[in-house]
């Protein structure tokens, strides 16, 4: 079993050995005050999702910070309560069966890994672009977790330390400069003095602007948006640039809200990495778009029990 939980849903999957989903299940999560109550709406979707199958563990991906090696979720994210939950005790209690917990970007890592854009790799880093970046790393075929389970938070390596402070303390953080949030920021200040398109793209889907905006402007040349995509690429690159070096990974795979901007992205991106690695890693690696979209969280979450 597989269980994505996120700030106002989980979502639940029963999966068989070769990795189909048998059966499904979302539930919103805004009525749940305490995290018992988020505890009790997952074993009460865990039942009723696996039809009486016999479930071998139960893969559970949770935001914020997490030590899977004690199943606890030290510090939530968008979740009441969410803090110091010994969550792989609660639930297994409650099921009487294996628990296995871990960071949601790790479970996407795990999930890309086994099933995805990663599969077939035998050292991968996965990076989500989204409102800010998520990672996770895979080395030798095991999903590296550092000693507190802690590693991977690439995106609050420092690249520019005298940058704009961070949601977390520090100033000039990678997610400050490369997510869809800095992308989206970017954009707002040129135009504030330059015409641009992005507003009107905006306000023609009835949304806020955001970089998917900022993409489609860049798609109709505008000048703006194509300045805003080319700082954007090269702190995206710079930050893949560190992660080569440190890792030596053969696949880097792409995931998050960002990397639907496809062919607008992706050749630039890889150029722009290519440049910035040492000359020996270049041509040692390749870039991809992740592959398994909105289940990634089951889908990695349930692999943890994959052999």
């Amino acid at each position: 079993m597989g269980i994505d939980l996120g700030g106002t849903k989980i979502a639940a999957a029963l999966f068989n050995a070769d990795g189909e989903i048998l059966n499904r299940e979302r539930m919103e999560t805004a009525n749940a005050r305490t995290a018992k109550e988020v505890v009790q709406r997952m074993v009460e979707m865990i039942h009723s999702v696996s039809m009486e199958h016999p479930v071998c563990g139960v893969g559970l991906a949770s935001p914020g910070t997490v030590n899977s090696k004690d199943g606890i979720v030290l510090q939530g994210t968008n979740l009441p309560e969410w803090n110091n939950i010994p969550l792989k005790k609660w639930m297994g209690d409650a099921l009487g069966i294996e628990v296995e917990v871990v960071n949601d970007a790790n479970a996407a890592a795990w999930g890309e890994y086994v099933r995805g854009a990663g599969k077939g790799s035998g050292n991968m880093v996965y990076i989500t672009f989204s409102t800010g970046i998520g990672a996770g790393i895979v080395l030798d075929g095991k999903l590296l977790l550092g000693a507190n389970s802690f590693a991977g938070e690439l995106g609050h390596n420092i690249v520019v330390p005298d940058g704009p402070a961070c949601i977390c303390g520090n100033n000039g953080c990678w997610e400050m400069y490369a997510s869809g949030t800095a992308i989206r920021d970017s954009a707002l200040e040129l135009m504030l003095s330059n015409p641009s398109v992005i507003g009107e793209l905006a306000a023609a889907s009835g949304e806020e602007i955001s970089a998917k905006h900022v993409f489609e402007a860049h798609r109709q040349d505008d000048p703006i948006a194509a300045q805003v995509v080319s700082r954007a690429v090269h702190y995206m690159a710079l930050g893949l640039a560190n992660a080569i070096h440190t890792f030596n990974p053969d696949r880097i795979v792409i995931g998050g809200g960002v990397s639907k901007a496809g062919d607008l992205l992706f050749p630039a991106l890889k150029a722009e990495t290519e440049k910035l690695v040492m000359k020996p890693y270049r041509g040692t690696y390749e870039i991809v778009p992740a592959g398994l979209r909105d289940d990634v969280g089951l889908i990695g979450a349930a692999a943890l029990f994959h052999t």
